[in-house]
């Protein structure tokens, strides 16, 4: 199976802030994000027990060579992906379940910037859940691979499988 996978990094993405956020009410394609919240971002906000994540150039880098690193080990294809200051973004092929792939993609992600030392290991670098989206057909895989790549808004740490 296909999968658009995305997820945040920790504190990017509150409830209820300003950036269209999802919630268990709200997570469904073409369902409306929610409204913003300011009490419900405060509320979250104080409930953070570290500062917000954000990848610069050095974590961006060592994220995506992660995700490479770990798809070709699993033998799961990577088709695309993008990471960003705030999230991650990536259509895989996997035979595997959705939520395995994105939460073996994490861990990896955060073992592999713990051995380069660019935090500390303790540090939460991810947002607790994220979206899985199944790609049934071969153009749904083709649009999430264009979104992915193409409409993030200026490259960061991109790669795209030359298949």
């Amino acid at each position: 199976m296909t999968y658009l996978i995305t997820f945040a990094c920790y504190g990017s993405h509150l409830h209820g802030d300003a950036s269209g956020s999802v919630d268990r009410a709200h997570n469904q394609p073409g369902s409306p994000v929610l409204e913003a919240d300011a009490k419900r971002v405060k509320t979250e906000s104080r409930q953070m027990d570290q500062p917000p994540y954000a990848l610069d150039r050095t974590r961006r880098d060592t994220v995506l060579a992660a995700l490479i690193e770990r798809c070709h080990e699993r033998r799961w294809t990577l088709l695309a992906a993008h990471v960003r200051t705030s999230h991650v973004h990536m259509v895989v092929d996997a035979e595997a379940d959705p939520e395995r792939v994105m939460n073996d993609l994490k861990s990896y992600a955060s073992r592999c910037l713990n051995q380069a030392h660019l935090d500390d290991p303790s540090r939460k670098r991810w947002a607790r859940h994220g979206s899985t989206r199944w790609l049934w057909e071969p153009e749904h895989v083709a649009a999430a691979i264009r979104y992915v790549i193409d409409e993030q808004g200026d490259a960061m740490a991109v790669f795209e499988s030359p298949t």
